[in-house]
């Protein structure tokens, strides 16, 4: 119905359950669900273009928006799978990078798979069953990279991180899910602090 709206963010809301934008486009507000880690990356009046989804059940219909093209295809690619639908779509986009969340699929990593909220390890094991060869094939039109780079500033994190006995693998997951949460590696307490708890899960 709707490939992207550009307008201006005109609201913000989030509850327990879900995050919101408002965009205003020529005197229309239009209401959309988003990840969390899109709803951190915009601020109030910010002029946005967001790629758009349209979930339509039999009492209801809403808009999904992301703010990038990729992320709306692999969304549409994730709720192909039976047992996954917006909600644990949106989950799954808010802990991980596009990259990362094909690259976990195509190698076949479950275990990551299942730090997103409600994602057990048997719809993990089932999203890779269903998706691994459908984004082997069309991997080449994202950018999937393992060496994905993180800030230059987590360089002390990391060092503690590794003491504390964590794979190096499992630090830089961390470390890049917390900047899509928007935390500031610059402040360090508060980005270990994140850190930490993305890998206690």
């Amino acid at each position: 119905m709707f490939d992207y709206i550009k307008g201006k963010l005109a609201a913000k809301n989030q509850n327990q359950k879900a995050c919101y934008f408002t965009v205003e486009t020529y005197g229309i507000g239009y209401l959309l669900e988003v990840s969390q880690s899109d709803f951190c990356k915009k601020n109030l009046e910010d002029e946005i273009k967001i790629y758009t989804v349209l979930i339509h059940k039999e009492d209801s219909m809403n808009l999904c928006g992301f703010l990038s093209k990729d992320a709306r295809d692999i969304f549409n690619i994730l709720t192909s799978v039976s047992g996954v639908g917006s909600k644990m779509a949106l989950c799954l986009l808010n802990e991980f990078d596009v990259s990362d969340l094909i690259y976990f699929v195509i190698n076949e990593n479950s275990k990551e798979l299942t730090r997103a909220k409600g994602v057990g390890s048997k719809l993990a094991q089932k999203i890779i069953l269903e998706l691994k060869d459908k984004l082997i094939n069309i991997s080449a039109d994202f950018k999937v990279s393992k060496n994905t780079e993180i800030p230059s500033e987590t360089e002390d994190i990391q060092k503690i991180l590794l003491s504390l006995g964590y794979e190096e693998e499992e630090i830089t997951n961390a470390i890049k899910q917390a900047c899509n949460h928007g935390k500031n590696p610059l402040q360090n307490e508060e980005f270990l602090r994140a850190t930490l708890q993305i890998l206690s899960v």
